[in-house]
């Protein structure tokens, strides 16, 4: 029972910045998640679980708004089904330390493009 509270607002936190700014899932809850003590792997794969319900009210709502590009979000989603069965199976191939690694490593590159990438394009 410890553990459900800070999971509720790890939750809460990561589903506004996901909503937000399209970010929370692995960025907010992976750390958090590990701090609660789940495994590496436990915490990316309950990271993502959570993110099934984020992900999908987000869009319903963007999709109301017109905001979403079908063509593109069609595009993607079948790449990145074949992707995430590849994922899931590197996972299993990795140790917990390569992992962690490989996400620190990741979390750095996408901090450092978005704080020094060139402004493309408007809100």
């Amino acid at each position: 029972m410890q553990i459900l509270i800070p999971a509720v607002f790890i939750g809460a936190v990561a589903a506004l910045l996901g909503a937000l700014l399209g970010v929370g899932g692995g960025i907010i809850m992976v750390p958090a998640f590990k701090a609660l003590g789940l495994t590496m792997r436990e915490a990316i794969s309950t990271s993502l679980a959570v993110m099934v319900v984020t992900a999908a009210v987000s869009s319903f709502r963007y999709a109301q708004a017109g905001w979403v590009n079908w063509g593109v979000a069609a595009s993607a989603a079948a790449a990145a089904v074949v992707a995430a069965l590849f994922g899931t199976e590197l996972m299993k191939a990795l140790s917990a330390q390569q992992l962690k690694s490989f996400f620190g490593v990741f979390l750095i590159a996408v901090g450092a493009y978005m704080l020094f990438s060139a402004n493309r394009g408007g809100a």
